[in-house]
């Protein structure tokens, strides 16, 4: 079979296809708490079934647990044409906990008006069926092709991706010249922001809340600490991007926990801050300059105690040299599928894809989904990937594979 015949097998195989994402989103996966084991092992029976030999990488408890999750397996399918490069297509199994507003089961994969509902269904575990039936369309062309594919699902993205992509390269699992990572069909992601996590533990001392004066209120000195952050928060916006695609650093207070009773002074109070770092951006420098904000609020209110305690630091994607040949790639063939030209730009989100490319391997994002993460509903409820979306995204990886691999 000729890899003109690609996008044909791929139509064929489109029914299995979604048949092969219902099953991945029916299985829940969420993270927290992140016991991802049972589904990694699902997934493996079903890449079995296509086919696919699926070695099963699982993680020491205790690097698992130093995560925050419970259970992670990684899967690697590998399928060598011959000498040549590698390149490798990852995504996450992984997905947020589905939370309120859903008009539909999260784990039902209902499919409505050409779109399957469903936690996951856009984030990321379509691009998992997305890569493996362009991979399984690739094996049945006859054509001569060089070097190598491998699918890399790992499941610990929504924590950062230390025990997935980041544990298969340090064990040497793994040596691609290429990845391909897990995003959507109208753009090629080149650059994206990158992360710091900051608990910030703001400590009192209780008292009867008929004598306040008697304690020392960790609410009162974290609403200064707040007010002092969102007037820091403000001053980002005269900060831009280059990239096309992100705009200016963010910050956001994601989580506030504290107090004991309603009559009672709360003695603690803990704030978890998200601050996105845009490629321009020293991300040492991020973190020093937030820590030595909140020190000035500390240092104005010597009666409360605050600590601060790093949970993520997540390094930028930035743009590299090798990624031409992807990007070239990708646009060209999605232009003949998709009846468009598409970008190469920067999304504000972080991803795992920064794994590689800390690695010294040149790195994308491309996937299956519509224009925009909102469009997707990722994160939220009702997330949903357009199954036509789904089949185009398919033909681009399979045509952009065979036109890498090519002799």
């Amino acid at each position: 079979m000729a890899v003109d015949s690609l996008p044909a097998l791929i139509d064929r195989l489109h029914s299995e296809q979604v048949g092969f994402l219902a099953e991945l989103v029916r299985v829940p996966s969420d993270n927290p708490p992140g016991d991802c084991g049972p589904h990694a092992r699902g997934t493996a029976v079903l890449l079995e079934k296509l086919g696919f030999t699926v070695e099963q990488h699982p993680v020491p408890p205790h690097d698992v647990q130093a995560q925050g999750m419970i259970s992670a397996i990684n899967l690697i399918v590998r399928r060598r044409f011959g000498p040549g490069p590698t390149i490798a297509l990852n995504a996450h199994g992984d997905v947020v906990p589905p939370g309120e507003g859903w008009t539909t089961d999260p784990y039902g994969a209902e499919i409505r008006d050409g779109m399957l509902y469903g936690r996951g269904a856009a984030v990321s575990k379509s691009d998992i069926a997305t890569y493996a039936f362009a991979l399984k369309a690739l094996e049945a062309c006859a054509g001569p092709l060089r070097g190598q594919v491998e699918l890399h699902i790992t499941y610990d993205e929504e924590a950062g991706g230390l025990v997935g992509p980041c544990w298969l390269l340090q064990q040497g699992l793994t040596h691609p010249d290429y990845a391909i990572c897990a995003g959507f069909s109208y753009n090629v992601v080149i650059a994206h922001n990158g992360c710091l996590h900051l608990e910030v533990r703001v400590q009192g001392r209780s008292a009867h809340a008929a004598r306040p004066e008697t304690g020392v209120d960790a609410l009162e000195a974290a609403t200064e600490l707040l007010n002092t952050l969102y007037a820091l928060r403000r001053t980002y916006a005269a900060v831009h991007s280059r990239i096309a695609g992100i705009d200016h650093p963010t910050l956001v207070v994601g989580l506030i926990k504290g107090g004991i009773n309603t009559n009672v002074v709360p003695d603690v109070v803990t704030l978890t801050l998200d601050r996105r770092i845009i490629p321009e951006e020293d991300p040492d420098a991020v973190e020093r300059d937030l820590r030595h904000a909140i020190e000035e609020v500390a240092a104005r209110l010597p009666a409360v105690r605050i600590s601060v305690r790093r949970l993520l630091l997540a390094q930028p994607l930035m743009p590299a040299a090798g990624q031409e040949h992807l990007v070239r790639a990708l646009q060209r063939h999605a232009r003949r599928i998709l009846g468009e030209s598409i970008p190469a730009n920067g999304v504000p989100i972080y991803t795992d894809a920064r794994h590689y490319s800390a690695a010294g391997i040149p790195t994308v994002l491309y996937g299956a989904g519509p224009r925009t993460l909102l469009e997707a509903n990722a994160h939220r409820a009702d997330e949903r990937v357009g199954l036509e979306d789904l089949r185009k995204a398919t033909h681009v990886i399979a045509l952009t594979l065979a036109d890498l691999l090519a002799p």
